[in-house]
């Protein structure tokens, strides 16, 4: 059975096992505590009011809170059968079910709560701090999650992708390139749905005067108050030129950045392999966590420089 004790000193299993360092885990470990006992505190797993204080009765499988969140963290992770997940910590296929979709949207609102999870309205992404606090240049791409086929019929047309020649759920991911974290995610789409359409849709509000990235999946996206970048596409019976190629090789050079971050997300395989959980908004939920754990991890390993006026 894998325990926390058992991990916490062998620092390469650990990484392997949540994606995450020993610090990165307590840092979450602090507010992930403090929010799973405040809302166990009033009332039971079922949203009822507890007739008895919390801790009485039957002990759990997952006693300890460290063991609670290296469970999710694993899950999150490596996305195994629930029926293996299950076996890895001592329980059956439908509590480990239970436990993960009880512990996973607490997992979100400990990143929330560290702010890193990215933003989700777009029309309040000029207010956000995490765009007040670092402005920069924008770098928009889309990105694409196998899911398994659905049953009904429309379902089936709506999600297949004609790129990815298979069911897909699609995402927008906006980057910003000075600090390469996540700071806005678009809400899950079919994997039909064109990239353009899905931006003129949810009309982010950038702020005034910003650089916005983009490839030619987004042909035509120009938003206001913005300045778009786009690699220049070779004309029909026609050569680039010489000027044009090499703007084209800088635009890539910076524009490389969104994949290296995407990869970063897809570092949890559950928005990397092909999702099996057929919960309404839950394929939305763990796109949302796997970017957050990017920018925490992102946040504690190549963290900002900070300059003091003063000293200068």
């Amino acid at each position: 059975m894998l325990t926390y004790a058992m991990l916490k000193d062998a620092p390469r299993d650990f990484l392997c096992a949540t994606g995450l360092m020993n610090d990165e885990f307590l840092a979450l470990l602090r507010v992930f505590s403090n929010i799973y006992y405040a809302q166990i505190a009033h009332q039971t797993a079922d949203g009822k009011p507890r007739q008895r204080r919390p801790g009485a009765g039957a002990k759990g499988l997952l006693p300890a809170i460290e063991d609670k969140l290296l469970f999710i963290l694993v899950y999150q992770k490596t996305y195994p059968l629930q029926t293996m997940h299950g076996l890895q910590f001592g329980m059956s296929q439908p509590e480990a079910n239970y436990w993960i979709h009880r512990l996973l949207p607490l997992v979100k609102h400990t990143l929330t709560e560290l702010g890193m999870t990215p933003a989700r309205e777009a029309h309040t992404l000029a207010d956000h701090p995490k765009v007040v606090e670092n402005p920069a240049d924008f770098i928009l791409d889309g990105t694409e999650r196998r899911r398994q086929r659905p049953q009904d019929g429309a379902e089936q047309t709506a999600h297949y992708s004609g790129k990815k020649k298979t069911h897909t759920d699609k995402n927008l991911v906006l980057v910003n390139t000075q600090t390469d974290q996540v700071i806005y995610l678009g809400p899950t789409c079919p994997g039909k749905t064109h990239d353009k359409r899905m931006a003129d849709e949810v009309e982010v509000n950038y702020p005034n005067g910003t650089t916005v990235g983009k490839d030619t999946g987004f042909q035509g996206y120009e938003p206001r108050h913005t300045v778009t970048q786009q690699c220049k596409k070779k004309p029909k019976g026609r050569a680039l030129s010489d000027a044009d190629k090499f703007l084209n090789r800088i635009l890539s050079g910076v524009r490389i950045r969104v994949e290296h971050v995407i990869a970063g997300v897809k570092r949890c395989r559950i928005v990397k392999d092909t999702f099996r959980n057929t919960k309404e908004d839950f394929a939305d939920l763990v796109m949302e966590v796997a970017c957050a754990l990017h920018n925490l991890r992102i946040a504690y390993r190549h963290p900002q420089p900070v300059f003091n006026v003063l000293r200068l």
